[in-house]
């Protein structure tokens, strides 16, 4: 309690700064965050916690590597797909699911180096299919009824991002999730995260908004009751998003909340992917550090898109 004490004096403090932050700064700062996680991340994807110790200590710099060989500032399917969101939104603003799906075909057609399995029997049914509600069952089927994956949470960010009416931001995040993820839990993670971070893109306090939001979505409050030992960092959604909240309330800082995330290895990229565009919005773009940003090597696609959304 008495950290969470501490957090909300520094909140009460940072909140004048946020009062006076420039939209765009945030806007930027979530986009960037979500692939500066990924690229942190990415190197330590699949690896436990001694694993990553013993190799690396405490990672805090973007090298590349790890188990997808990436180049250093190289990105994987959470940023990507993140960036597919955000071109099916610009594309039809009213009703983007279609276009969403088609960004979707697109990335898959380039043949990434990281697919997610619930996305790529989804995406591999679709094309046979030609309909995304059926691929997303046949998904959920032969995953045992196990869909509630954390891939339509990485991306989900830009709808939180471009929609004012927060009805319409909550409706356009259900159905981007459920192109590919059947589950109901995928749907509400993403709902509570965008929630979040709408909030803060308007300078809304750290613990206050997670608390408003918390009693819709009970199974996350545990996140103010775990240590970091019994944080479980899988690729179920439920896991990942209290990974990711835990991160982002016990720090105060852009760096510490995604090196916290990063260096919890398992599904590093996507957890710090998560926390980077949560925590990207709350502390702006100029928080994130230098030596990260110029590195991402999809940074100029990222400052297009926000340019566009803060523009829209």
């Amino acid at each position: 309690m008495a950290s969470l004490y501490i957090q909300i004096i520094i909140d009460t403090k940072f909140i004048r700064k946020c009062n006076f932050m420039d939209t765009y700064e945030r806007i930027l700062g979530g986009l960037f965050g979500v692939a500066c996680g990924d690229a942190l991340g990415g190197t330590l994807e699949f690896m436990s916690r001694n694993e990553i110790k013993r190799k690396y200590g405490y990672l805090k710099d973007i090298i590349g590597g790890g188990c997808w060989d990436l180049l250093p500032g190289e990105v994987t399917d959470d940023t990507m797909m993140t960036i597919a969101v955000a071109e099916g939104i610009l594309d039809n603003p009213e009703n983007p699911a279609e276009d969403i799906g088609k960004h979707f075909i697109k990335w898959y057609d380039s043949k990434p180096k990281d697919i997610g399995n619930i996305i790529r029997i989804t995406i591999s049914e679709y094309k046979r299919s030609n309909n995304w509600t059926k691929a997303a069952y046949y998904a959920h089927q032969a995953t045992g009824g196990m869909s509630a994956g954390n891939g339509s949470l990485m991306r989900c960010l830009p709808v939180a991002l471009y929609y004012n009416d927060i009805e319409k931001m909550l409706e356009i995040t259900a159905s981007q999730s459920v192109l590919t993820h059947y589950d109901q839990k995928a749907t509400d993670a993403c709902q509570f995260y965008n929630l979040l971070v709408y909030q803060y893109l308007n300078g809304k306090p750290k613990i206050p908004a997670i608390r408003e939001y918390i009693e819709k979505y009970p199974e996350y409050k545990q996140v103010f009751q775990l240590s970091k030992d019994e944080l479980k960092p899988t690729g179920y959604v439920v896991d990942t998003l209290v990974c990711a909240l835990w991160c982002f309330i016990n720090t105060s800082s852009f760096e510490d909340a995604i090196c916290e995330a990063a260096n919890l290895g398992g599904d590093a990229d996507t957890i710090a992917a998560i926390t980077g565009g949560m925590a990207g919005v709350y502390y702006g773009y100029n928080a994130i550090p230098d030596r990260w940003k110029e590195k991402i090597l999809v940074k100029d696609q990222l400052t297009s898109f926000a340019q566009k959304i803060f523009k829209s």
